[in-house]
């Protein structure tokens, strides 16, 4: 493939991302749903250039930076809160869904043994970082849960695939690792992974000490997971925890390393690559049905339709047999060992946790990376078996369960939770006052100046404190308001308009000087980055 095609399938990806992502955001539809729907309409088209998944793209150019995006954006207190719960599922879930597909693929396909039942189950074992998570950040879920289920799916990738080269050395020996190895196995992949993470988290801080440039600081950023991920799968541990453990760790420390200036370029710059990577991803996925049905002859239509909905069927089955018992046995072990007095989640959380099982594009990859000979010299014949499960397991759940999880969640009353947004509020209160009671004191011991200058900053910071103190009158009666909150309501949203009103003059003017060539750009761009920060504190609180 030269160059100048490859170009074109760049571009040809990009424009499809954009364009969709757009649709999908009008139509209030998760973005990955309809970027797979995409794909996979655009993969019958005539003449669309054919782009094949190559696992080793998925795992070495695509993997480690979506996993420390989903690192670095995960809430840690919640991920420490519920790390039994999160091991229980990212651990006790992948064995019994594996153990659980090879069973019924064992005893009720024909065409699958217990192996590649295994391997199939290892393959779809892992939940997809982002669809569940972006849903459920959208309709506002309780951050337990949120929290719950970005933990399950960035700790399951490892277990996920330690099962998967488990399964690969039993179809290609012939017998599967005594227990002594799989438990060496299973703990260097945990301690070699998380220590790699961990030791490059700290080279990193040292590191990023010496620089105080934003584009280096982004650019240092971007090699951080790379190097991570390879460090460790040199050592044959883990590199997804790796990742994981180095975005965690960074994140947690990210406000005492890094400038002002180079956290906000570098979150918007990793926000920006997080979402391309992830639309081309998904696109990815449904472009890849015309390969998979190219090596699957041997049976009917009606045979694959009944296989991929009976598997996806099981595999959520699996899922929700877990999540219940799992529950239960995770809050007695916090609550006994750990002395954490949280009560077990709702009959209807657990629901929504054990219907936020989607599958996503690691789990086609694991797929593509399946032997297509045996040690002997054999074809695996249930290869393309396997690919087409895969690919049904991944639609079914990812689009049914996609779509229908919104509704669900606002049916079992689980949408618009207040709990973040009543955080935050008092976050921005006891922060805002904590200034105002500095100056405070800095004006008892001042003179002349000085008093002028604190007077005027203890009016700005007591009236943001007045508006968050009315923001939070206002939402907490936005069902039966008195008179005195009504009016309250009217002043607050008056006095925003005015601000926003004030700040579009401010803007036009701007452009007017650029327009009159009084000012360049570089002038205009800096004033306008400062309008841009106050218009966005009117958003907040809006």
């Amino acid at each position: 493939m030269d160059i100048h095609t490859l170009e074109v399938l760049g571009l040809f990806l990009l424009i499809s991302v954009v364009l969709f992502a757009g649709v999908a955001k009008r139509i209030n539809v998760p973005y990955p749903i309809l970027l797979v729907l995409a794909g996979l309409v655009i993969s019958f088209v005539p003449r669309v250039p054919r782009i094949p998944l190559n696992p080793d793209l998925v795992f070495l150019l695509f993997l480690p930076p979506l996993l420390y995006a989903s690192a670095w954006q995960t809430n840690w207190r919640e991920f420490r809160r519920n790390l039994v719960s999160i091991t229980m599922l990212a651990t006790g879930l992948v064995g019994f869904t594996v153990l659980g597909i090879a069973f019924f693929a064992d005893h009720f396909v024909t065409t699958l043994d217990f192996t590649s039942g295994f391997l199939l189950g290892a393959v779809v074992a892992a939940t997809d970082a982002v669809a569940a998570g972006s849903i459920a950040r959208t309709l506002g879920l309780s951050p337990r849960i949120t929290g719950l289920l970005e933990g399950e799916s960035l700790v399951n990738d490892a277990t996920g695939l330690l099962a998967l080269e488990f399964g690969i050395t039993l179809l290609t020996s012939g017998h599967s690792l005594s227990i002594p190895e799989a438990t060496f196995r299973l703990l260097w992949l945990i301690a070699g992974g998380l220590g790699v993470g961990l030791l490059l988290g700290h080279l990193m801080i040292f590191v990023e000490r010496w620089i105080t440039d934003g584009p280096l600081e982004m650019a240092a950023s971007l090699i951080v997971p790379y190097v991570a991920y390879l460090a460790a799968e040199e050592l044959r541990a883990s590199g997804v925890l790796a990742v994981v453990a180095c975005g965690l760790y960074l994140s947690r420390r990210s406000a005492s390393y890094l400038s002002p200036a180079a956290r906000l370029q570098i979150l918007s710059a990793w926000g920006s690559l997080d979402f391309v990577l992830n639309g081309v991803v998904f696109l990815l996925i449904g472009l890849q049905l015309p390969y998979i049905l190219a090596g699957i002859h041997q049976y009917s239509n009606w045979t694959l339709v009944l296989y991929g909905l009976t598997f996806s069927l099981v595999l959520i089955a699996l899922r929700m047999a877990w999540v219940f018992p799992g529950a239960h046995i995770s809050f007695w072990i916090r609550r006994r060992f750990s002395h954490q007095p949280a009560p077990i989640p709702e009959t209807r959380s657990l629901f929504v946790i054990g219907w936020s099982g989607m599958r996503g594009v690691l789990s086609l990859a694991a797929a593509f990376s399946l032997p297509v000979t045996l040690s002997n010299g054999q074809p695996f014949r249930q290869r393309s078996l396997i690919l087409f499960l895969t690919f049904s397991i991944i639609l079914v759940t990812l689009v049914g369960q996609g779509l229908t999880l919104p509704p669900l969640i606002h049916r079992l009353g689980l949408a618009g939770n207040s709990e973040l947004e009543d955080e935050m509020l008092a976050a921005r209160y006891r922060v805002l006052s904590s200034a105002v009671e500095w100056l405070q004191q800095q004006r008892e011991n001042a003179s002349g100046d000085d008093i002028q200058n604190l007077d005027e900053l203890l009016r700005r910071y007591q009236q943001r404190v007045a508006d968050v103190t009315t923001y939070d009158r206002i939402t907490r009666a936005a069902g039966q308001p008195d008179e005195a909150t009504r009016a309250s309501a009217i002043f607050f949203q008056k006095r925003v308009a005015l601000l926003r009103h004030v700040a579009s003059i401010e803007r036009r003017t701007l452009l007017k000087l650029r327009d009159e060539n009084a000012i360049g750009d570089e002038v205009m761009r800096t004033i306008e980055r400062e309008l841009d920060l106050t218009e966005t504190r009117f958003d907040e609180l809006t």
